[in-house]
């Protein structure tokens, strides 16, 4: 892409969740996105988001559709992507609570827990100051949501959330890779889609 245009290519993973509320929080920042679910699509983008959903099909969906690979092959080589809740977990090298034969693309130096918030009855909303990003604060919605158990030291920490066995990171970042554990594509609010395109995906398109 052209250093001088002001509208980058992001792909969404189109095979489980909730991508369709990515593309929409993209378009509402001012680019292109569009859902992503065969590989030859990947040498169309700028960046990638791995939206919410499950863990565990989305990487078997991955496989199956012969993507789980190139994508692996593409954070290795710098392609910057964006990981929600789900796709948290897809972006850490290690993961605690990993269901049997449980496969991430890895990416991130950190070590995630699965459901730590809890099970879809304890989903909530709350406001997060998150670094980078200027007041109001950031509404942050948790479904069955991770969260960060430690992080490496590579690894740029955004924004925590208290809980009763202390604060525990939920948004990181690492060279072009931005996770959070909560879902901005839920809400109206598309500061976090930008920050990722304007710090992260603009810089690499340099």
């Amino acid at each position: 892409m052209s250093t001088d245009s002001p509208t980058f290519r992001i792909g969404v993973l189109a095979l489980q969740g909730d991508f369709r509320e990515h593309i929409r929080s993209v378009e509402q920042s001012g680019h292109y996105a569009f859902g992503i679910n065969q590989a030859p699509e990947l040498g169309e983008i700028d960046a990638l988001i791995l939206p919410g959903g499950e863990s565990t099909t989305i990487a078997k969906l991955a496989r199956s559709f012969g993507l789980f690979e190139p994508i692996r092959d593409l954070i290795k080589a710098g392609l910057p992507v964006y990981g929600s809740c789900a796709g948290m977990i897809l972006l850490a090298r290690e993961i605690e609570g990993a269901a049997p034969g449980q496969e991430s693309f890895g990416g991130i130096d950190m070590k995630v827990l699965r459901n730590a918030f809890g099970r879809q009855v304890d989903s909530f909303e709350g406001d997060i100051d998150f670094l980078g990003i200027a007041a109001p604060a950031v509404r942050g919605v948790f479904i069955r949501a991770p969260w960060v158990e430690k992080v490496g030291s590579g690894v740029e920490v955004l924004a925590t959330v208290e809980s009763p066995s202390g604060a525990h990171p939920v948004a990181v970042k690492q060279g072009n890779l931005l996770a959070t554990s909560f879902h901005p594509e839920l809400t109206d609010d598309s500061r976090v889609h930008r920050y990722f395109i304007e710090e992260i995906v603009a810089k690499a398109n340099r």
